[in-house]
């Protein structure tokens, strides 16, 4: 057991992970080796003169420098190590401006990739192959070597002595990837993670995302909750005077299907919202405004609900995300009147100077407020709040009463 807990990080699918990354590194430090020995060889011929040599090798070191800094190869190291590191790292935020600290950071962690990488090709195109010489002279076969042939203090004439130098290299070598393969997956964070306005960034655009969510939520319960709710009324006025009027009955049917073909037509509206075709939204149809305010009160009368609308001011000019906002307010006050009040509701909307101004009012069921709260009354002081608006909702003696404040901005018109 104590053995194979020695020979485990030998074997482990992660460290032949790292291996490949440390190898990678190798790999994009064969041009820099190479830029160095063609520059060793450029100085030491007499025949180049100094300056020129010189000259040269800054040319070439500032050439050699761009790659290091660049946002491109941060980005590639950062998917490299989460794909063989197995880092969590986030992605780099698109089109965010790359502060001076990360890029010495990124400079720091790929000047060590190539020099940790370069070591381990090193290691695996010099020590390998001599460690398989030694392994094969010690099974008989025959690889070329002499028994002149030495490796430093090894010789080839050794057999035994050989075999376990060669076991011990390839054992060094897996427990030196093994190690650098740790050591870079520890660092990674520290030297690959976001900088503090990335993390900005990336908080800025998850609020965003969860803004849009509770947007969307906010126009599904609106427009489907206030469908569901008329339907369900002038279902059950049907149902019961199925016998008795059956023309009222037929009336119910008809405005429980417009009311359905409504309430799909703001579903897709919706989704297409959540669906993306090559980046784009889909098309979908148009969201309501206070325009078919009028609709919207015709459709909750033939509902069985007594409402009394009265509407002042420039309603068609008001700009159009509070036209949206201001119809939904409305849609969902009548909603929560069908569901919990009583008697007629009253609905007041006025555009005054800069500002929109609605007003509901309906009996209280019971001479008590049921709506202290609930998803309804938040998503409308939500809407409310999004415009920088005011709103009141709560009992008002024996009455219930909405008051809600949207500011219009100057100039602005739908």
């Amino acid at each position: 057991m104590r053995v194979r807990g020695v020979l485990a990080p030998l074997v482990r699918g992660s460290t032949w992970r790292r291996g490949v990354f440390l190898l990678l590194g190798g790999v994009l430090a064969l041009p820099y080796a190479l830029l160095a020995v063609a520059f060793v060889q450029l100085l030491g011929n007499d025949q180049v003169p100094r300056p020129l040599g010189f000259g040269l090798l800054l040319v070439g070191v500032a050439i050699a420098a761009v790659p290091v800094f660049l946002a491109g190869s941060r980005a590639l190291e950062i998917a490299a190590a989460r794909a063989l590191l197995a880092v969590d790292l986030p992605e780099p935020a698109v089109g965010h401006r790359i502060d001076r600290e990360t890029r010495l950071r990124a400079a720091l962690w790929l000047a060590l990739h190539l020099i940790s990488g370069g070591l381990v090709l090193f290691a695996a195109i010099s020590a390998f192959p001599m460690a398989l010489v030694f392994l094969a002279g010690q099974f008989g076969i025959d690889t070329g070597a002499i028994a002149d042939d030495g490796f430093g203090p090894l010789t080839v004439d050794n057999p035994a002595g050989a075999a376990l130098a060669g076991a011990a290299i390839l054992v060094a070598l897996g427990y030196a990837v093994a190690g650098l393969g740790a050591l870079a997956a520890s660092m990674a964070p520290v030297l690959l993670g976001p900088s503090q306005g990335e993390r900005i960034a990336a908080l800025e655009a998850r609020a965003a995302r969860l803004a849009q969510r509770n947007r969307l939520a906010r126009e599904l319960h609106d427009s489907v909750g206030h469908a569901l709710t008329v339907a369900t009324l002038q279902a059950g006025a049907a149902r019961e005077l199925l016998d008795v009027d059956p023309e009222f009955t037929r009336r119910a049917l008809r405005a429980i299907e417009e009311t359905s073909r409504h309430a799909m037509d703001d579903l897709d509206h919706v989704l297409g919202l959540l669906r993306e075709s090559d980046g784009e939204p889909v098309p979908t149809a148009p969201q309501r405004t206070l325009g078919q305010l009028d609709r919207l009160v015709a459709d909750t009368r033939a509902a069985g609900l007594e409402v009394d609308a009265q509407v002042s001011g420039a309603v068609g000019e008001l700009p159009a995300a509070v036209s949206r906002e201001g119809y939904r307010i409305v849609q969902e006050g009548l909603t929560n009147a069908a569901r919990h009040g009583r008697g007629r509701v009253t609905v007041r909307v006025d555009v005054p100077d800069e500002a929109l101004e609605i007003e509901l009012v309906n009996g209280l069921r019971g001479g008590t407020g049921p709506r202290g709260g609930g998803r309804g009354l938040d998503g409308m002081r939500e809407r409310v709040l999004l415009l920088g608006g005011r709103l009141d909702a709560g009992p008002d003696g024996d009455r219930w009463r909405v008051r809600a404040s949207l500011p219009v901005p100057r100039g602005e018109s739908g």
